[in-house]
């Protein structure tokens, strides 16, 4: 669920940056513009905060998306797109506004996952990780007889 809502913030963020820059410079159909903020939401998702972020922090997923979103964008509004003047400077502009967001992303994602996992270990324990309490069993009559006659 954490998961969909990350990815759901971003597909925003990606997809007011797409439709604006390229509604705005090249007039752009809907349908392409579509297909290319959900690409690019799913890459950069995928590769920057599913892979980079776990493995090697906030600034290198963060540094990392930069490249990623501007080649996917660039890539695929090459393909999508057609345009009368190069799609490179509208591409770095929106890699730019998308990096800006991604910090965020990324501090929700790790913020969540943490109190998820915290969570976890709250309700079950780990496997070698059980404590054992041990104590002398006690015999009711026993104990009675103990009672009766201190010198057993």
């Amino acid at each position: 669920m954490i998961h969909l809502k990350a990815l759901g913030i971003k597909a925003i963020a990606i997809g007011i940056t797409i439709f604006s820059l390229f509604g705005i410079f090249y007039n752009a159909n809907l349908t392409n513009l579509f297909w290319v903020s959900v690409l690019t939401t799913g890459l950069t998702f995928l590769i920057g905060d599913l892979f980079v972020l776990r493995r090697f922090g906030n600034l290198t997923a963060s540094v990392v998306d930069f490249p990623l979103a501007f080649l996917t964008i660039w890539l695929l509004c090459g393909m999508f797109i057609e345009a009368s003047f190069p799609v490179i400077s509208v591409a770095l502009i929106a890699a730019f506004f998308i990096t800006c967001c991604e910090p965020f992303i990324h501090t929700y994602l790790n913020e969540n996952l943490e109190a998820e996992r915290f969570e976890e270990r709250k309700r079950e324990p780990e496997a070698g990780r059980l404590q054992t309490e041990f104590s002398e069993e006690f015999d009711s009559d026993r104990l009675e007889d103990k009672k009766k006659d201190p010198d057993k």
